[in-house]
């Protein structure tokens, strides 16, 4: 068994599990967060599963101090040496064309992911800055990196090129990268184990962010989101796939920078737009039923968005064994879900309305006659960069040298 500590940085915040892990085997000791990094009110809270749980405010300037402030607390109770820990796993946004898996971090890579750092200008410094500050405070201990653009890597030309002049893409890198990956590939070898066997799986990854990807024996063939997480389907805030001439003509005739574009399009739209002050799907499906019509409406074009987008997929696959909902409307609305199903009936989709409709959702929402299985899987994107990183840890092991 290894001790693996998975970290997630965010811009004002680190996520962080805990894992004991072998083969075919894990547990998360203790999972929490240092939230509110360089606001008033910084904290760290954590919850283990031996029923403990533990809060404190304290000063939190930068992710070294979140990061630092973690580390303190689990040496109180779970980590009596840093060497106890086999390594760190950290989720990194992108690896542009360079990684298609998880690596080991060294100099190189480094030097990798500071070339990528502008491909995910919103969120990209977090995970660099949460990284660095690891390997500043854990010096000796073997650091890993997951990044949510490699799972996709496995796309060919035809979904990843944009029909662009070619010296863009050439000379700059401009192409579909999509993101989620670590989500998507989660739920894909869940729902293998689920029904038994590979297949063609749509994964509909919906939460603040939200994607959909087409996936064909374990492998992305295709995804919504594009050169940046802004692409693709309706999110909380983001526009989601337009005309790519609306921000230009914004531009021209209302006097706008590129930075009011970005935030417009990144902070102003999606669901948040269409409804005018709620991004928050629980909220808006809250609304709706109380009579709210532009709350109504942007449920419909939300699920109108996924039905087209799973639609074309079907096509791109030559047809589907199951569809996937993950992440915290995937998850969580049930409505959402039956929605999409009943659109997509003529697939051979029998919903289970009763299934459907139990908190926390069953595995299958889908009767036993249905040609087509609906899932619900929790995400668990912590659990897969912890995995990756024991896969890499026994490949290590497997190449040291035997002693003489």
């Amino acid at each position: 068994m290894e001790k693996i500590l998975v970290l997630n940085s965010g811009s004002t915040s680190v996520k962080f599990q805990l894992f004991k892990i072998g083969k075919g085997f894990h547990e998360v000791i203790a999972r929490g967060m240092a939230d509110r990094i360089g606001l008033t009110g910084s904290k760290i809270v954590v919850k283990a599963d031996d029923a403990h749980e533990f809060s404190s405010e304290l000063q939190i300037k930068d992710h070294k101090d979140a990061i630092k402030a973690i580390l303190d607390y689990l040496s109180r109770r779970y980590i009596k040496n840093p060497s106890e820990l086999a390594a760190v796993g950290h989720r990194m946004g992108h690896g542009g064309e360079y990684f298609d898996r998880s690596v080991v971090i060294d100099e190189d890579v480094m030097q990798k992911i500071y070339d990528t750092v502008p491909l995910l200008p919103l969120h990209g410094p977090a995970f660099v800055h949460g990284l660095e500050a690891t390997t500043s405070l854990l010096p000796g201990v073997l650091q890993v990196a997951t990044f949510d653009s490699a799972y996709h890597q496995s796309m060919e030309k035809p979904a990843y090129l944009y029909a662009i002049p070619r010296e863009y893409y050439e000379k700059n890198q401009l192409r579909r990268y999509g993101f989620h990956g670590t989500s998507h590939h989660y739920a894909a070898k869940e729902a293998e184990k689920i029904i038994g066997h590979k297949g063609r799986f749509i994964c509909c990854h919906l939460g603040g962010g939200a994607s959909i990807t087409a996936i064909k024996d374990g492998k992305s063939v295709d995804t919504t989101m594009g050169y940046t997480p802004s692409a693709g389907i309706i999110m909380s805030t983001r526009a989601g796939d337009m005309d790519p001439y609306i921000p230009l003509h914004i531009m021209k005739t209302q006097n706008k920078t590129p930075d009011d574009i970005n935030r417009m399009i990144n902070k102003e739209s999606g669901l948040i737009g269409l409804t005018e002050g709620h991004s928050d799907m629980r909220d808006i499906i809250e609304q709706a039923e109380q009579g709210d019509e532009k709350c109504a409406f942007a449920i419909e074009a939300f699920v109108y968005n996924l039905i087209k987008t799973i639609g074309a997929y079907v096509a791109v696959l030559g047809g589907i064994d199951a569809l996937i909902f993950t992440a915290g409307i995937g998850e969580n609305a049930p409505i959402i879900r039956q929605k999409v199903c009943e659109r997509l009936s003529y697939l051979g989709i029998e919903l289970d309305t009763a299934a459907n409709n139990i908190r926390p959702a069953p595995q299958m929402v889908t009767t036993a006659q249905s040609k087509v299985k609906v899932l619900v899987i929790p995400a668990n994107e912590e659990l897969m960069i912890a995995e990756e990183t024991f896969e890499l840890l026994e490949e290590l092991a497997e190449k040291e040298p035997l002693a003489v």
